[in-house]
Order: C-alpha cells, then structure tokens, then sequence
C-alpha cells in the first residue's frame, strides 16, 4: 500500500537536478504498508528478509509512517514499524522487529540492528551503533560514532543479549561507549569519548574513561516536557 510516494534519481546535467521516477528504483519485499508523502532517494530497499523469513514467500516488510524520507543506500528490514515525520540519512541500516516513533532522525552509515526500540523526537547523528535488544526513549540525543553494546562477554552471548536501557531526554557524546544493560537515566548525560560501565542516574552526568558520575553542567539541563 503506498500513498503519494515519490521516488527520485540524480540525472546527468551541468547542476544536479531531481525527476521523479517509477516505483521499480525502490526495492521491495514482503508486504510494506508506506504512508502518505514519502519521498525516497534511490537506491532504497524496504522489507528485505530476516533469517528467519529468507524462504517465506509472503511476509511483513516495513510499516512507514506519512512525511518521511529516505535517502540513498537506506536499507530496513522487515517487521519493522516507524512512525511519521522520519527521515534518514545516507546508507541506514534499520534491521527487523524494531519500532521507531514520530519526527525521529537517523544519521547517515548508523546501524540500528532491530528487536528494540526508539522513541518519539529521537536524534541519532552519524554512525551511530545500536544493537539488538536496546530501549532509547523519547527526545534522546546520540552523538556521532556512539557505540551501544548488548554482549557482556563477547562473543558468548551470556548470560544474555541486552543493550542499554536509555530514558528520556539523554544525551550521549560523540565517540561514547555504553555497556550492556547499562541504565541512562532520565536527562541524564554522557560525555563525549566516555565509557559507561555503570547506571547513570536521572540529572547526573558520566565522564572519563571508566566513567565516573558528576552533576550535569547547569547549560546541558534539557526542559522535559
């Protein structure tokens, strides 16, 4: 099901210029539901399948909301449901049984690698990593190159896979590592390059490398509302 999609293509031309194309420049598998005002930028490739749906022939691809954009190189998988007012950047990857809220952003060459979750008014900037079974609640900030974890002993996978639990109103750094399971709290914050290897409390920031926990600078307090 699509609603005034449109699909565009760079042309050859002394200035880059846009056309609107035919609905083979996109790339599609399963059933994808795409809501009204989708602009795509190809190449774009929805619905692709998990393993466990590579030898189904009819399945669940992606469930987009209206107004979002995708851009070129974008890939999401299927079983995945996000909201209005997306938009990502170049070569995202949204892999299966993730969902994402409204007016959401996704910087270019991040990986978000599915069973979890991301809230309303999220901002994730470049490169970002966000592995399976994380919890990002709403208007969080992620930095460029921050790094989620969900392997306590890599690559045992024990005692179990689970990423960080990260509440609303975060900001995490540039260059930041968090552990798995970690807990962010509330408007809580953490500093560029740092490593998190413990809970960070709602209104406390972490710093250094391991990080140590220290009230959030008056000018990073966030208005939750």
């Amino acid at each position: 099901m699509h609603h005034g999609v449109f699909y565009f293509r760079w042309v050859e031309s002394r200035l880059p210029i846009l056309i609107r194309v035919y609905r083979e420049h996109m790339i599609e598998y399963g059933r994808n539901i795409l809501g009204r005002g989708l602009q795509v930028f190809e190449p774009v490739i929805l619905g692709f399948p998990s393993r466990e749906r590579m030898h189904q022939e009819d399945f669940p691809g992606a469930r987009i909301g209206d107004n979002a954009v995708l851009r070129s190189g974008t890939i999401i998988y299927c079983d995945v449901e996000i909201g209005d007012g997306f938009q990502c950047g170049h070569t995202v990857l949204i892999r299966e049984r993730m969902r994402i809220g409204k007016n959401t952003a996704v910087g270019s060459s991040s990986v978000i690698e599915g069973y979890g979750s991301i809230g309303d008014e999220v901002r994730i900037q470049s490169m970002v990593f966000v592995p399976t079974h994380t919890e990002i609640g709403n208007h969080v900030f992620i930095g460029p190159a921050a790094v989620l974890t969900n392997d306590r002993y890599p690559p045992t996978g024990k005692p179990e896979l689970k990423g960080p639990v990260i509440g609303d109103f975060a900001v995490i750094g540039a260059h930041a590592t968090v552990l798995p399971g970690i807990r962010i709290g509330e408007g809580a914050a953490v500093a560029a390059g740092a490593v998190v290897t413990r809970d960070v409390p709602a209104g406390k920031m972490a710093v250094g490398v391991p990080a140590t926990l220290r009230d959030i600078p008056p000018e990073m307090r966030r208005r939750m509302e």
